[in-house]
């Protein structure tokens, strides 16, 4: 088996890229991060399906989680590794295995930290939460999951984005009456009166609420469209899928009830609204001590989280958590995703100083 290199995050990050780890085909690397902390006297290892979580179990008054996904998306002509100056090429350098590599020095390196802390290096982030590690450990050891503060390494590009909005998927299907195209009048176009529903979504004016001092923006979009039978039939039946982003002043009830007020003026008997996926976001946090002296004596940028992220599984465990990491969120995904030398030893340094230091 392979050794990861030490005393060198920016080499780690590019060992961890080498190693293909596309959603559920993260064995590879998680073996060999298991071997390297398990090697580690200072940490108690406990591996649940390809989910590993280390901790140091020192009697400190607080304990701080740190944690970040081993999987990435699938490659798209960008397996690998590839450093131009100062700069790292590859799928997962953005998302995010610069701040795994963050997580895996620091456990390896810290051998007294000023708070316990839980170091998890969790599977399948990027696919339908129903496969993500993290509900995988709280089916099966939730107490491994306690915190009093946690911080993930999704890629923020070195500020501090507090919280997550709420996602919200629901499917509204309007009926019609089936007739020949040549004969219309007898019969009611779906297809049609779903132009009035999107017509309602199109107009939407998305608040701009203000939590904690964090401004999110949400959003309400139609992102999927079925209808029709034949070319020479009127639809009897179409459907739209819409998705709400809501802000963390919001609960997930809260944002059903907004989205349904929203479309309650066109439904009829017969109509459906279903409710096809529902995460709840997460308040920013702000005032837990951990974050604050981060944000403080590293100077960050503090602002929203626009999108959702797992910082709401820990919130909803009643752990304040934010997202802090190297990469920058605008090209997640892409082709050409990268990751700068600077923004891997900035976030490193914030989060060594954090540990070493405590609030």
């Amino acid at each position: 088996m392979a050794v990861l290199p030490k005393g060198d995050v920016w080499k780690l990050t590019a060992a961890l890229v080498d190693i293909a780890s596309e959603s559920f085909r993260e064995q590879e690397i998680v073996a060999l991060l298991e071997s390297e902390l398990r090697a580690c006297d200072h940490l108690t290892v406990d591996r649940i399906g390809d989910n590993l979580v280390a901790r140091t179990d020192l009697g400190r008054k607080r304990r701080l989680v740190l944690g970040g996904h081993t999987d990435t998306v699938p490659a798209n002509d960008n397996a690998g590794a590839r450093i131009a100056g100062e700069r790292m090429f590859g799928v997962g350098t953005t998302d995010m295995k610069g701040g795994v590599a963050t997580i895996v020095d620091l456990a390896r390196t810290v051998t007294e930290p000023a708070v316990d802390v839980t170091y998890v290096l969790y599977a399948r982030e990027e696919v339908a939460a129903i496969h993500n590690g993290l509900r995988e450990i709280e089916a099966e050891r939730p107490e491994l999951l306690d915190g009093d503060v946690a911080l993930l390494g999704e890629p923020t590009h070195g500020a501090l984005e507090a919280g997550c909005q709420g996602t919200l998927r629901v499917e509204v299907t309007l009926g019609g009456t089936r007739a020949h195209t040549a004969r219309p009048w007898m019969g009611r176009n779906a297809i049609h009166r779903l132009g009035d529903l999107l017509a309602i979504v199109s107009a939407y004016e998305a608040r701009r609420p203000v939590v904690e001092g964090c401004e999110y923006r949400e959003a309400l979009q139609a992102v999927h469209v079925e209808g029709g039978v034949a070319g020479n039939v009127v639809p009897d039946s179409a459907m739209v899928r819409i998705n709400h982003r809501f802000a963390p002043d919001r609960s997930g009830d809260e944002a059903v009830a907004h989205v349904w007020e929203l479309v309650a003026p066109l439904m009829e008997e017969g109509d459906t609204f279903e409710v096809t996926d529902l995460s709840p976001g997460a308040r920013p946090g702000l005032g837990d001590p951990m974050i604050a002296a981060l944000v403080e004596r590293n100077d960050l940028e503090v602002r929203a989280k626009l999108g959702w992220t797992d910082v709401a599984f820990f919130a909803g465990r009643g752990v304040p958590a934010s997202n802090f990491g190297p990469g920058d969120p605008t090209i997640a995904h892409t082709q050409g995703e990268y990751l700068e030398r600077q923004w891997l030893m900035d976030t490193h340094a914030a989060l060594l100083d954090l540990v070493t230091n405590g609030a």
